[in-house]
């Protein structure tokens, strides 16, 4: 469970996307009430901002975020890179179906041990997938490696809510009508139980902040986005 760490963390967390994988996209628009796209959307926009060159999406899942970055101009090619195939499958055939304003390919990958050379990329991004990283800080700092001098990395999360009845409101959606949902549409209630579980154990905000620091980012900043429970978080690698 989320208790997890290392290897078993992994093991665990793979075999759930697995099994969720053809119904993750019609989940993500559901229990968004489709604000996930517009998410994305803004995310693409912030990584971009000021950059203009070739652009990694680490976990990229079915792909949605690497196409949005896809359709900025400011990208010269995006590659989306995900450790399960099945993902990766599905992000693909997207491709075709999909505009996409510059190339864009997809590959299996590990993002505690990227397959590429130090400074690749202008931008690496991640979006709702920190959390199940086995070794968050070795993710980190392996993004940090490939991107270029002066480019950027930046994440796009859902975090633990502040105090106040909003956040209250928000905590009791995820935790009891998301594993419904998981279980009617998904049909797979456990992997639905996990997320919101993830979510209260992952670090706040401010520690993702200084976390972001701490692997070598400097200009780190955070945006809130929906309800306050998703944040953006990104910051510029040393010139």
């Amino acid at each position: 469970m989320v208790e997890l760490r290392g290897s078993s963390k992994r093991v665990y967390v793979a075999d759930l996307f697995s099994r969720i994988s053809g119904r993750y996209d019609v989940m993500n628009t559901v229990m968004t009430f489709g604000m996930d796209r517009l998410w994305r959307r803004t995310a693409a926009t912030e990584a971009m901002l000021g950059l203009q060159g070739p652009v990694l999406d680490v976990a990229t899942g079915t792909g949605n975020l690497a196409l949005e970055l896809g359709r900025n101009p400011g990208s010269t090619y995006v590659v989306g890179m995900d450790l399960l195939n099945a993902m990766v499958s599905r992000a693909a055939r997207k491709i075709s179906d999909k505009a996409c304003i510059r190339p864009t390919t997809f590959m299996t990958g590990d993002a505690l041990s990227i397959p590429f050379v130090d400074n690749s990329f202008a931008c690496v991004t991640s979006a709702f997938s920190l959390r199940n990283m086995p070794d968050l800080e070795l993710a980190l700092r392996e993004m940090v490696r490939v991107a270029r001098p002066g480019g950027k990395v930046l994440s796009l999360e859902i975090m633990p809510s502040s105090r106040g009845l909003l956040a209250f409101l928000v905590r009791q959606y995820l935790r009891f009508v998301l594993p419904l949902m998981g279980s009617l549409i998904a049909f797979d209630r456990a992997a639905y139980t996990y997320l919101p579980r993830s979510v209260d154990k992952f670090l706040s905000p401010q520690e993702l902040e200084a976390l972001f620091k701490r692997v070598g980012l400097n200009n780190v900043r955070s945006r809130r986005l929906g309800l306050g429970g998703v944040h953006l978080h990104w910051g510029i690698k040393d010139s």
